[in-house]
């Protein structure tokens, strides 16, 4: 189930990635659904924190550098919601390109979190 669900975040991270990827250099604005797919990103993000807090009354421990793993989380956390109100406040088509690029990032932040904490044995 975790491993269905980190692989379930990294896909959103992806796909809302190349869509604002695509609609930025489209010469497309920040739209309604450039920002919701940025939402989406975040809130399974919020989720994800949400179970890295519960996995160890669970009794499932780290297989990686805790310390990693949180600099990953905040800083999966934080770029969405940077890009999101600087995409806002600018409203152009660069705005989108580079909240597609977070949000790329991200996918790459959310799979290793998954690697170090949810799979064990890696």
């Amino acid at each position: 189930m975790i491993e269905w669900f980190v692989a379930l975040q990294v896909g959103v991270a992806v796909i809302a990635g190349v869509l604002c990827l695509v609609l930025g250099l489209a010469g497309r604005v920040p739209g309604d659904l450039t920002m919701g797919a940025v939402a989406l990103v975040e809130l399974l993000l919020i989720v994800q924190l949400v179970m890295a807090i519960v996995a160890p009354v669970l009794g499932n421990s780290p297989s990686g550098s805790l310390a990693e793993f949180y600099i990953y989380l905040i800083s999966a956390l934080l770029l969405p919601l940077a890009g999101g109100f600087w995409a806002l406040i600018e409203r152009n088509r660069w705005s989108t390109v580079i909240l597609g690029g977070v949000c790329l990032a991200i996918a790459v932040m959310v799979y290793r979190m998954g690697q170090i904490w949810f799979v064990q044995g890696v």
